[in-house]
């Protein structure tokens, strides 16, 4: 049985989370999805500047998962941009170091640092409490994190 995967540690959610190109239709593409994950360590490897340790420190993985993650985004790109597909982000494992929260019950939106308790509204106490950057992306696994 294979071991399960753990959760990447991932500070950014894009504003945008498909790219077609230019002068093509939705209809006309194929699509490459582009894990959360895979997004993370391209920019802090290639946007940020960090080593590979860095990175791999950052996203809570070893070094050769960060090198994989990372070549695998990497090809992804290279086979949207060459081939002309569309690239839409979503999905894979990970976590979030912070998260706004969106109350269920009375509305209310807060955030909170994943070392504090996250499963109650500060206002109403409710556990009825979403994350709401992950909220918009489906994701494989990971509810709430540590």
């Amino acid at each position: 049985m294979p071991r399960p995967k753990k959760c990447r540690r991932v500070e950014y959610f894009p504003e945008n989370t498909y790219f077609i190109p230019h002068e093509k239709r939705n209809c006309e593409v194929v699509e490459i999805i582009l894990k959360v994950e895979e997004l993370e360590a391209m920019r802090l490897k290639d946007i940020e500047g960090l080593n590979q340790e860095a990175c791999a420190e950052k996203m809570q993985v070893s070094r050769q998962t960060f090198q994989n993650i990372i070549a695998s985004a990497r090809k992804k790109v290279a086979l949207a941009l060459i081939e002309g597909k569309a690239i839409k982000i979503s999905g894979g494992n990970y976590s979030l170091k912070e998260c706004k929260f969106d109350c269920q019950s009375c509305g209310n939106i807060y955030e909170v640092n994943f070392d504090t308790d996250k499963s109650t509204c500060p206002s109403c106490g409710s556990h009825k409490v979403v994350c709401v950057k992950k909220h918009k992306f489906c994701r494989q696994s990971c509810i709430y994190v540590d």
